[in-house]
């Protein structure tokens, strides 16, 4: 059985296609191109799966923040906590742990127990705490967010709770003279201050972290002053789509 995952971000789309406990194909497509080049409107946007794949699929499951815009009698929808529970377990191979997924514009915390979601807390309001703050200030200061993720020593302290006002702070720390690197730390621990409260609730030892901010090395360092154990999963910016294809598999066991 071919089963076709899709997580509808408000940034990228991500796509993964599974087969016989395999994933066979994967891919990221800005959620403009993706609306553009993959989808047709009749009344609501409806995608055009055979512009992704030439395979026969016979599952496909979507989810995220364009999982309603998706044709109804081409896909089924699972909420987004769901399909990040199942795709981390399914990658971990664990099933007690807490999720911390922080995607371009949102954030989602989620205790599993057992297999079990027990807990969870969003935040959904604000772009300061998510993957769109380290792209604007790793704008702001011209260099790559790889080179950003570098940097924990020293880090200057950003006041600033909102992240338009906090380009204007830091434009200002760079005309007193302030290293890039501080300035890159100060970046770094400014959002690890801004996760904390969304994950004090949570008590446990191991934290698992998705979403493309998983490949920040800074704030995985410093989140591992809060937990003995900080995984990042393999394919941390597939994990909603892998997990509507776990979702399907589990559900129509593989007919």
């Amino acid at each position: 059985m071919n089963i076709l995952g899709i997580d509808m971000g408000s940034r990228e789309v991500k796509i993964v296609i599974y087969k016989e406990d395999k994933i066979i194909y994967k891919n990221k497509i800005s959620t403009m191109s993706f609306y553009r080049d993959y989808c047709e409107y009749d009344e609501k946007l409806k995608v055009n799966i055979k512009k992704i794949t030439n395979l026969k699929i016979d599952r496909a499951v979507s989810t995220g923040y364009g999982k309603n815009n998706t044709d109804l009698s081409d896909f089924v929808q699972i909420n987004e906590i769901k399909a990040h529970a199942y795709g981390a377990m399914h990658q971990l191979k664990e099933d007690d742990f807490i999720l911390l997924d922080v995607g371009g514009q949102d954030v989602k915390a989620i205790k599993i127990e057992k297999g079990i979601v027990t807990d969870l807390d969003l935040n959904d309001k604000c772009a300061a705490s998510c993957g769109r703050y380290l792209e604007n200030m790793a704008n702001v200061l011209e260099v790559t967010l790889e080179t950003m993720s570098s940097h924990t020593e020293n880090p200057i302290n950003l006041n600033s709770t909102c992240a338009v006002f906090s380009e204007s702070e830091l434009i200002g720390k760079i005309a007193e003279g302030v290293s890039v690197e501080r300035l890159c730390a100060g970046v770094n621990y400014s959002m690890y201050k801004r996760l904390r409260p969304l994950l004090s609730k949570f008590l446990g030892k191991k934290l698992v972290v998705s979403g493309g901010v998983a490949k920040n090395n800074a704030i995985r360092d410093f989140l591992k002053q809060d937990y003995n154990e900080v995984i990042t999963l393999d394919m941390p910016e597939f994990n909603g789509a892998i997990g509507c294809c776990i979702y399907a598999n589990n559900r129509f066991g593989g007919k």
